[in-house]
């Protein structure tokens, strides 16, 4: 690992921590991160020539895999074209049309550059619409670094255990509420408490952000009447799992419908691209076809459209399908690994989705993902690095498979695992 250690060297001298996002700087796990040089199918090799099956994938965008022929040829083509150009082009209606194929619920969206900037944008949204101030989070959901949701938020924020953010002042988070997720009792009190006054209920369809944590079935429905009762909207944040969970995002999986959805990661294919979106009275607020103002110069990118209409498109039913049995062979894969060797340990998957904690009980909440044994993932996670498999670097993260993940990778996968658990006595 020396080149990465020389080039981390370097890095912290003009980046923060060395890195441009937090959790790459292996806070959460200890030790510096490696530095990539290149990646194919499954796989990354680092700066020092090492190589890894990656279940990262760039937190969740690339489920195609690495450099996939269809996006590089893509991106080819369009970039002969020109790389930006500040108005409309027809790449952006095409991307459009296919992500409301799959959501029909979208009937019309505006295209992003980030998640953050998606989610920031639909709340101004839902607050414009409700003429309400207030929104209700959950503990431990991740939507972006925007100053509302950065109030017991997960991802970075829980990995690195920080508080609250500073800088986000004092007035602005108190008009952002948390509930527990799963808890339908702590939402209906904080509804009788401020009903009136909540914009919007932002929600996770399944946490990514605080390790993988699979909705209750009873859950989702319950937000949508409380919203509706008490004249909120409903968000659902599927930056993560849109296009993971399953082939038509979350509506598809668990039946309930949101006003607004927010989406990224895979529909860029590997490039910077978001979006939010939903009922059509709603988004015709938007200017220039209502006042809520928002923009962006790279907004709608043609490279990113190309890039995510090249991946939707490859992304069949069937190839949804087939990356979700692999994910769910890995998953049980791990589970009886687990429990040969009297390791506490609850895994669980949605799609192409997946996350584990060390900890005998399933998490339903982020109060019970703190429970886990984070010191045991720290000591695995370097284990597995150390044997070529690359998981988040944080206990409270979600891990991918992509359609470059075959039999072959998941055996090996496993063998591996199963010998990181040895290398660290569990």
């Amino acid at each position: 690992m020396q080149r990465s250690r020389q080039l981390f060297a370097q890095a912290r001298e003009i980046f923060p921590g060395g890195v441009s996002s937090p959790v790459r700087a292996f806070k959460g796990v200890g030790g510096e991160p490696f530095f990539v040089a290149r990646g194919a199918g499954a796989r990354i090799v680092d700066a020092d020539g090492n190589e890894y099956i990656d279940y990262v994938l760039s937190w969740g965008p690339l489920v195609l895999g690495h450099a996939p022929t269809v996006v590089l040829d893509a991106l080819r083509e369009t970039m002969a074209r020109g790389t930006s150009f500040g108005i409309p082009t027809e790449l952006e209606t095409r991307l459009a049309e296919l992500v409301r194929e799959r959501m029909p619920h979208v009937e019309m969206m505006r295209f992003v550059s980030s998640g953050t900037e998606a989610t920031m944008s639909a709340l101004r949204l839902a607050r414009a619409v409700t003429r309400r101030d207030l929104v209700l989070k959950f503990d431990g959901c991740y939507h972006g670094h925007g100053d509302s949701f950065l109030v017991r938020a997960g991802s970075g924020v829980a990995t690195l255990g920080l508080p609250n953010s500073p800088g986000v002042p004092d007035a602005l988070a108190a008009l952002t509420l948390t509930a527990s997720f799963n808890d339908i009792a702590d939402v209906e009190r904080l509804f009788r408490e401020h009903g009136d006054r909540i914009a919007a209920i932002i929600v996770e369809p399944v946490v990514g952000n605080a390790g993988f944590i699979a909705p209750d079935p009873a859950f989702l429905p319950a937000l949508r009447k409380l919203a509706d009762t008490n004249g909120a909207l409903l968000i659902f944040d599927e930056v993560m799992t849109g296009f993971r969970i399953a082939y038509g995002g979350a509506v598809e999986r668990f039946g309930v419908t949101p006003d607004l959805t927010t989406l990224g990661k895979v529909i860029g294919g590997g490039l910077p691209v978001a979006a939010y979106g939903g009922r059509r009275d709603l988004m015709e607020l938007v200017a220039p076809s209502g006042p809520v103002y928002q923009a962006g110069t790279l907004s709608g990118n043609p490279l990113a459209m190309a890039a995510g209409i090249a991946t939707l498109t490859a992304l069949t039913p069937e190839l949804h399908d087939a990356i979700a049995r692999r994910t769910r062979g890995l998953v049980e894969g791990l589970s009886g690994i687990a429990a040969r060797r009297g390791v506490a340990f609850t895994v669980d998957c949605a799609g192409s989705m997946f996350g584990f904690f060390f900890r005998a009980d399933p998490v339903r909440s982020f109060s019970d993902a703190k429970t886990a044994d984070v010191e045991l993932f720290r000591r695995f996670f370097h284990a597995a690095l150390r044997r070529g498999v690359y998981l988040a670097p944080s206990a409270f993260e979600a891990g991918f498979v992509s359609a470059a993940h075959g039999d072959t990778e998941i055996a090996s996968t496993l063998e591996r695992l199963d010998a990181a658990l040895s290398d660290v006595g569990a």
